[in-house]
């Protein structure tokens, strides 16, 4: 152990001093780092600025250095929000969890390695409805009472997102048929009557 710790000795401070780094971006980004957005956005950018002004010193890290600051730039404008908007937690892992769960369980009861069409389509309906019942069981007059007029809406919306991807499909089977129909109606429409 002595030889192999010898042996790579001169390999430990650039990877010391990446991990400090990133152990410090997750603090200032976590739980206990600053209550407001720009002392987050004024610590986070004073530490890229860092990373960038002496990631020489990491030599072969450098690149991971690099990678680090380019990604954590290009989220930057989305870092903020939770300090922004009142009760918005600081991380996504629970809403993370709970999408995973669902697509879990739908994987295991179709078989698919993939969304279903029905989620794609019915997710806003699905999911919410997954969610609710999740936290518990509701009685027939619960669901009876629901409001008939949003519901119709949310079918008539959905049923044309269905209609489209049905139109999509048909394209894709046929383009030449498809379009020749298109122009057809185009044509009835522009004729007079």
């Amino acid at each position: 152990m002595r030889s192999g710790l010898q042996a790579t000795a001169s390999l430990w401070p650039p990877i010391a001093l990446l991990y400090a780094w990133v152990w410090q971006a997750a603090h200032i980004l976590g739980e206990h780092g600053p209550n407001n957005a720009v002392a987050a956005r004024r610590q986070l950018g004073g530490l890229l600025g860092a990373m960038v002004r002496h990631g020489v010193r990491l030599g072969t890290l450098a690149g991971a250095a690099a990678h680090f600051v380019r990604v954590s730039r290009s989220y930057w404008a989305g870092l903020f929000w939770c300090y922004e908007v009142a009760d918005l937690p600081r991380t996504n892992n629970a809403l993370e969890q709970f999408f995973g769960s669902h697509r879990y369980h739908e994987r295991r009861a179709s078989g698919r390695k993939g969304a279903s069409p029905g989620l794609v389509l019915r997710g806003q309906a699905r999911l919410l409805a997954a969610a609710a019942t999740r936290e518990r069981a509701f009685s027939a007059s619960e669901l009876a009472g629901a409001d008939r007029e949003r519901r119709e809406a949310l079918r008539r919306h959905m049923e044309s997102r269905r209609q489209r991807r049905v139109q999509r499909r048909r394209f894709r089977r046929d383009p030449q048929a498809y379009l020749q129909a298109l122009e057809e109606q185009l044509l009835q429409s522009t004729l007079p009557a």
